[in-house]
């Protein structure tokens, strides 16, 4: 089976020599571009067969991931663990809320109670999303088994930084800095608008000005 990176090349998902923000603010020289990617339902399953893979001896029940982007790696993750365990594996999302917070809606809370879960994540930097998404598996009643992401950008975000037992499919190096010392702003490279965070960052800048 494909590994993640080639995966993501082979659907143009990786975007490389631009000025990218991230979620958090942070500002970055490369971008994962998950909408290139989820289109492709055939490539979306491969990657939800491998989260299968790496946690199909671990009995899980539910997998929870945040929305929006996260809800079809849960699916087909979720997908796959029925195949390999022969039961029913459900998945659920979290949403996000005004105040950037990570919470379930829809009556999910109930379908994690006492459940074991699996919480997935297609990219991780500072591992913020995730931790939000294990508070609001906890004070549901769940009990977090694992939490996996697809790809791991700092190797600082782990288990011990997470709280949680933390894996990823695959660690891919991309350099984020604030944007007080990011080399990129030095240069004047003009901030992409079209994917990440950029068009946001920039709206923010001028009110503050």
């Amino acid at each position: 089976m494909q590994d993640i990176i080639s995966i993501l090349r082979s659907v143009g998902a990786i975007v490389t020599d631009s000025h990218f923000v991230g979620t958090q603010g942070r500002h970055m020289p490369a971008y994962i571009n998950k909408d290139a990617l989820l289109s492709h339902t055939n490539q979306v399953s491969k990657i939800g067969k491998l989260f299968a893979l790496k946690f199909k001896n671990k009995n899980i029940e539910v997998v929870v991931s945040p929305a929006v982007a996260g809800i079809a790696f849960s699916q087909w993750t979720a997908y796959h663990l029925n195949k390999f365990s022969k039961k029913e594996v459900l998945s659920v999302f979290t949403e996000k809320t005004p105040e950037n917070g990570q919470i379930f809606k829809r009556g999910y809370d109930a379908v994690v109670k006492n459940k074991r879960v699996l919480i997935i994540e297609d990219t991780t930097t500072t591992g913020s999303s995730v931790k939000k998404v294990i508070s609001s598996v906890k004070k549901a009643g769940g009990k977090v088994v694992a939490v996996c992401v697809m790809i791991n950008r700092d190797k600082k975000v782990n288990t011990k930084n997470i709280g949680a037992p933390f894996y990823s499919l695959q660690f891919f190096k991309i350099p984020s800095y604030d944007a007080k010392n990011c080399p990129l702003c030095k240069r004047s490279v003009l901030i992409n608008t079209k994917l990440g965070h950029g068009k946001k960052y920039l709206e923010e800048q001028k009110k503050l000005k």
